[in-house]
């Protein structure tokens, strides 16, 4: 049987708006996009990435009452959610290219304990960090 993290959803205050962010400026790709009636099931896949998808889904009924979505829609603005983080070869070049599709960039690149690393924000508020990890060399274990 195979098993594994499919879907990791996001809370987005307006999905038009988060679908574009995140296929327009990160290039991802749409996966599905469904609606019944109210409720849309939308999701972006990273182009490098196919067996993974990153749900955009808006806080409301059916699954939350209007005050517990006003609380998420707020806390998400104010970036208090995890950031996801997003793994790059270079990420000056990287910051370099997202930054000139539009992206507003909360922290440019720094290189820390060997990494490089540099943090933005989607529409909606949620947090990214984009990390070229630290090349490792060969292996000292014995």
């Amino acid at each position: 049987m195979n098993q594994g993290i499919n879907v990791v959803g996001l809370y987005v205050e307006d999905q038009d708006e988060a679908l574009a962010f995140y296929v327009d400026k990160l290039g991802f790709r749409v996966h599905t996009d469904v609606r019944n009636g109210q409720y849309r099931w939308l999701t972006v896949q990273h182009p490098e990435q196919s067996s993974f998808q990153l749900g955009l889904f808006t806080p409301g009924p059916p699954t939350h009452d209007e005050a517990t979505a006003h609380m998420l829609r707020a806390l998400v603005a104010k970036g208090a959610m995890p950031p996801l983080v997003l793994n790059v070869a270079d990420c000056r070049a990287t910051f370099e290219q997202l930054r000139a599709r539009g992206v507003e960039f909360t922290q440019e690149p720094v290189e820390r304990y060997g990494n490089v690393d540099a943090g933005f924000r989607d529409p909606a508020g949620n947090g990214w960090k984009m990390i070229q990890a630290a090349e490792r060399g060969p292996s000292t274990d014995r």
